[in-house]
């Protein structure tokens, strides 16, 4: 049997390896990075796990007429023969072909005591920061005597409603972080800094100076209201993996499988014409919904893969 979907219990547990199990279908988590939580003169002891998984399905390269799976090797082109791990070296290309060669302990060495260290500097409101600077998300754990102030400051940010901006340097690369409450634990969020995130400005045409009709504006907002509803997040699929994988399925089963074409949007002739048939259709799915409860959560769908025997 393939199995290219699985529920896990998910247990934050430290492992000798990520990915391990405890028996079918248990899943361990394994602390990604151990350090401090430095809050004023209150240093926490932490352990960094990641928060979300890539759902994305991995293929392999093969080679087409044997399906052999393709190996990549490191070969050095001055020496024609491939490199061992012992042999390799980082270098910076500050020009064509010249390079400052810097060891692993150097590169570390530039982090300093911050290596293990996540600064809390201020704490300010969600609301004040743009997604726009959101990296990777992250839970935190308290480590060994950490569990009393781990739970003052999940408790005192949660009724004060603030967010911590702190610095951390993971693989070391320094990044801004946001520490905040999820739900009874931490969650750390690595941000961009502000030179990373590109300027507007480069963006080629963008409308400026453009006429607003009014009842355009008016059927836009109109479709938005009927539009507008909580964010449940369990509604929303991935619907291309979806398809991938029925095609995998048809493929192991030995099914001839028959790729429909994609449909053909309709060509936009009128704007106002299209908002008021977006209004129309939007209304439509909204009373037939109303029925319904809304509130409902969907179980989580299972998808395999499983060969006929």
């Amino acid at each position: 049997m393939i199995k290219i979907y699985k529920v896990y219990l998910i247990i934050c547990v430290e492992s000798p390896s990520a990915g391990n199990t405890i028996g079918e279908g248990v899943f361990i988590l394994r602390a990604m990075w151990k350090g401090s939580l430095s809050f004023g003169l209150v240093n926490i002891p932490v352990r960094l796990f990641s928060a979300t998984e890539s759902r994305t399905l991995k293929f392999r390269h093969l080679h087409a007429p044997c399906h052999t799976p393709l190996e990549y090797q490191k070969v050095c082109s001055t020496c024609k023969k491939e490199v061992p791990w012992e042999e390799i070296a980082r270098g910076y290309e500050y020009e064509k072909d010249h390079f400052v060669v810097l060891s692993e302990e150097e590169i570390k060495s530039a982090a300093g005591k911050k290596e293990r260290l996540i600064e809390i500097t201020d704490f300010v409101n969600i609301e004040e920061i743009d997604p726009i600077f959101f990296q990777n998300s992250y839970y935190l754990a308290p480590d060994g005597p950490g569990s009393r102030p781990y739970a003052l400051l999940r408790e005192a940010m949660l009724e004060s409603g603030k967010v911590a901006v702190a610095t951390i340097t993971l693989r070391t690369k320094e990044s801004m972080a946001t520490v905040r409450t999820f739900g009874d634990v931490l969650a750390l969020s690595t941000m961009f800094f502000p030179d990373e995130v590109r300027s507007v400005q480069d963006l080629p045409d963008i409308p400026h100076d453009v006429e607003i009709r009014e009842k355009e504006l008016t059927m836009a907002k109109q479709l938005i209201e009927n539009l507008a509803a909580a964010f449940q997040p369990e509604k929303y699929h991935d619907n291309y993996r979806e398809k991938v994988i029925e095609l995998i399925q048809a493929r192991v089963e030995g099914k001839e499988v028959a790729v429909a074409p994609s449909p053909q949007k309709e060509k936009v002739i009128d704007l106002l014409e299209a908002l008021q048939a977006s209004v129309e259709k939007a209304q439509g799915k909204k009373g037939k919904g109303r029925g319904k409860d809304q509130t409902a959560k969907t179980s989580p769908r299972k998808e395999k893969v499983s060969a006929k025997k």
